[in-house]
């Protein structure tokens, strides 16, 4: 068998960059302020950071508007700044990923400028430009996903353009080859400078329907939910030919050493595990984002995993995630006692766990006051919860005003909590969320069992969730309570390795094991 790839053993770590670290004190994150936090990232015990949008961009959507794919934006430093933090990522052994945004640009690229300037432009079938329909008005029914229509109108050439996001977010034609060698080079020019690979956003919003049909009405919308849920997006998303597409870009980073793909894929679990492309060719890691909605509770989280296991393609590797740049926070969603637990979780099933920044601290959502509210989700659709920045919010380095992140104002204010949740308290506190995450990261690498063993026996025994690691000679046990009340496991005995409670390590267990509320476990079953 080949050997397994780094990505395979190994644990990601999200960083939204405008939040992890700020040297130059503007209250706003940047490449220096990450490199100066790297050793946190050793001592964690993560392999890969993966660094939300740091490319040259209006800001519109905080760097999901790129105006130059092959350039650092000043608010984050320089080329220079971003060869020196993949420089000291690599020295330290920590892999370095970009996120990659080929749905859309911005609306100040110069492709786009370019564009707009006639119908006969170069670069006009850059980008996805229609008539109005028969009757006048947009070409379709085709939604935003952050509020209202999906086409803008374009006075001086007379025709509408696509934006599935802000119309400030012009989406790039993928039927055109000519994008396509372009975004390729984009890919070539970061995976020379030593980039380990990328996660792509939207990706399974790559391609449209050739015909440009109306979405069919969704039957279960209604009054209050999100704008964009009201239709089906059948012609907008997850197209046939989007699984070519993904499979090009897979070839690109296979000219490449070592290289990881990852995939933003909101979709279920049947359709996402296509994005493994035919033969494997296609997204290393469609991420696979069944945890962030999850209803907590034992029969339905063994359920989502059994399913998952079971559509997985031969030989393709899982993945799992508990939050990112665009949900709220796990602590948040499930309070932080079952936070404790959803970090065992996270990091004991099967496959690549992605670890969003602050979760190992236990971080929840900062409430924004609508004064301060930055992001457009939110502006756009007031008062649908849909506004991301509660969960953008700087990291806590210490209980200083500016919490360690910056000697200026935070560009979104720092948790009212900072003094208690923070990485210098945590580090004293042996009984902390961030030790917890270390003893569970260094658990998992020390054993094959964890790292790339197999799953058995998942179960619910009403609320506690069980299954079996195994692998090279070891069988472990994870046992964990996602209720309230106490729990007794029966049929288990061995030793106990690891507690959420931190205080049971060595714990002989003859054959049945007392849980406390909100208490994982891990242990090393007897022969």
């Amino acid at each position: 068998m080949a050997e397994p790839a780094w990505w395979q053993r190994g644990i990601i770590y999200q960083i939204y960059p405008r939040s992890f670290g700020d040297l130059d004190g503007d209250g706003i994150g940047d490449l220096a302020g990450i490199a100066a936090r790297l050793d946190h990232l050793v001592r964690l015990g993560v392999d890969a950071l993966w660094l939300s949008p740091i490319y040259p961009s209006p800001m519109a959507d905080f760097g999901y508007d790129v105006a130059d794919y092959e350039g650092i934006d000043p608010i984050f430093g320089t080329l220079a700044d971003f060869d020196a933090l993949v420089a000291a990522a690599h020295a330290r052994g920590l892999r370095v990923l970009l996120d990659f945004v080929p749905n859309h640009s911005s609306d100040r690229h110069p492709w786009f400028l370019e564009s707009r300037t006639s119908r006969s432009a170069p670069r006009r079938r850059w980008y996805v430009w229609r008539d109005p329909a028969p009757g006048g008005g947009p070409p379709n029914n085709w939604l935003s996903h952050f509020g209202g229509g999906a086409w803008a109108w374009d006075q001086a050439t007379g025709q509408y353009y696509l934006h599935s996001f802000l119309k400030e977010q012009p989406d790039l034609n993928w039927r055109n080859p000519e994008v396509r060698r372009a975004m390729y080079g984009a890919l070539r020019f970061w995976l020379a400078r030593g980039v380990d690979g990328f996660r792509v956003d939207v990706l399974w919003l790559l391609m449209k329907d050739a015909l440009f049909r109306d979405n069919p009405p969704n039957p279960a919308w209604k009054p209050g939910d999100r704008e964009h849920d009201r239709l089906l997006p059948l012609h907008d998303a997850d197209q046939p030919e989007t699984l070519d597409l993904v499979m090009e870009m897979r070839a690109v980073l296979d000219e490449y050493p070592d290289r990881v793909l990852i995939g933003e894929i909101y979709l279920p679990v049947e359709r996402l595990v296509a994005y493994y492309g035919r033969d494997l060719k296609g997204a290393h890691l469609p991420f696979n984002f069944q945890l962030i909605g999850a209803a907590w509770n034992a029969a339905n989280i063994a359920r989502l995993v059994a399913e998952y296991e079971a559509a997985l393609p031969a030989g393709a590797w899982p993945n799992w995630v508990l939050g990112n740049h665009d949900q709220h926070r796990i602590a948040t969603r499930i309070g932080a006692a079952q936070a404790r637990v959803a970090a065992m979780l996270l990091l004991t099933l099967r496959g690549t766990p992605t670890i969003y920044y602050g979760e190992e601290l236990g971080l929840t959502d900062v409430p924004i006051p609508p004064e301060a509210v930055w992001d457009p989700a939110e502006r756009n659709e007031p008062g649908l919860g849909l506004g991301r920045d509660p969960e953008r919010t700087p990291m806590p380095w210490d209980g200083t005003p500016g919490a360690g992140f910056t000697t200026g104002t935070p560009w979104l204010p720092v948790g009212a909590d900072r003094d208690v949740l923070n990485v210098a308290a945590e580090e004293r506190d042996p009984a902390s969320m961030l030790h917890l995450y270390r003893a569970l990261t260094g658990l998992r690498r020390g054993s094959e069992a964890l790292t790339l063993g197999a799953l058995e026996g998942l179960r619910a025994e009403g609320e506690v969730l069980r299954y079996v690691r195994r692998g090279a000679g070891e069988r472990l046990a994870v046992l964990l309570n996602l209720g309230h009340a106490p729990q007794s496991v029966a049929e288990v005995a061995g030793e106990v390795l690891l507690s959420t409670h931190g205080d049971r390590p060595g714990e002989a267990v003859p054959g049945t094991l007392p849980l406390r509320p909100a208490e994982g476990v891990v242990m090393r079953l007897a022969a």
